[in-house]
């Protein structure tokens, strides 16, 4: 077995073995048949897709992607039915392991479904450790939305970046979450967020702050916006917010009215927002009236800094 750098070749034997990963738990399926080309065609300094090749097919792939200078992450890792036990999943994980410390990074975070027992097994087995856990709301997108709890008449969600950057700085939420919020370049990866980080989505996408008399009581800020295809054959407008925090429930619902608000001016059908997967978090938003996803989603860490 030789673990290697994907090439364009390989799709036909990538398709092959990831074309039923999740049986019928989705509709949508993998979406690995759907993005290697574009894995394969994108790598460069900040990213490596890589391959295990046995017999002269691929067996396995994973990618690496750098998002700072000392964080990776790494993602898609899946192998063939017929290689498992073999040591496929340790090899392209080492390799992506050395790829993420040559170039600097002291950690390398990864996502796994909490529902999958096999991934997360596979993921402790390569070394990889939990992290923290969050949950997806879903507000829906409203032009009319309004916070209506006893209590949240005095509050008003702000565009000020410094003002949600102090809030999350303090927030449980931020702790619970580790510091990490949804990575505004790579779309389901999570990283450390910064100061800078809220002031470039105040220019270029959107900040919220709940603020009140007594000072700001809850932050959001908006990280993407996407096109889905749907069952139908037809495509949903996403709006992705890279994280939601609050003092409690009068300052979630100023918060998700905000966030229904600008996800109905983007025109968007669907939105999702990360927040901690606690109870308070997650009773918070079902008390406002916001849908949740059914199950949390795990970020796994590993340590890089022993590698040589």
């Amino acid at each position: 077995m030789e673990v290697r750098q994907a090439r364009a070749d390989d799709h036909e034997d990538v398709v092959a073995f990831t074309s039923d990963t999740w049986g019928d738990r989705f509709d949508r399926g993998d979406y690995i048949p759907e993005v290697f080309p574009e894995w394969v065609e994108s790598d460069g300094p900040d990213q490596r897709t890589v391959v295990a090749e046995e017999a002269g097919r691929a067996v396995g792939v994973c990618q690496v992607v750098a998002l700072s200078d000392h964080e990776a992450w790494a993602q898609g890792m899946r192998v063939a039915d017929d290689a498992r036990a073999k040591g496929v999943a340790e090899a392209m994980n080492d390799a992506c392991f050395d790829w993420a410390r040559d170039r600097g990074a002291t950690v390398c975070r990864n996502m796994v479904f909490s529902w999958n027992a096999a991934g997360l097994g596979a993921a402790r087995g390569v070394g990889y450790d939990p992290a923290t856990e969050f949950r997806w709301a879903h507000p829906d997108p409203d032009v009319d939305a309004r916070a209506d709890a006893n209590g949240a008449s005095g509050l008003a969600a702000t565009g000020d970046p410094d003002a949600a950057w102090s809030y999350w700085q303090r927030s449980d939420a931020a702790r619970e979450l580790a510091g990490l919020t949804l990575d505004p370049e790579e779309s389901w990866a999570l990283s450390e967020a910064t100061r800078e980080r809220f002031r470039a989505a105040a220019d270029e996408q959107q900040v919220f702050a709940v603020q009140g008399p007594d000072g700001t009581r809850g932050a959001a800020l908006r990280t993407r916006e996407y096109e889905r295809d749907t069952e139908a054959g037809g495509s949903e407008r996403w709006v992705e917010y890279g994280v939601g925090a609050w003092d409690d429930v009068p300052a979630a619902q100023t918060l998700f009215a905000a966030i229904a608000r600008d996800a109905a001016d983007l025109d968007a059908d669907r939105t999702r927002v990360l927040i901690p997967e606690t109870p308070r978090h997650v009773s918070d938003a079902a008390y406002a009236g916001i849908a949740v996803s059914e199950n949390p989603d795990f970020v796994m860490a590993a340590d890089l800094t022993g590698r040589r």
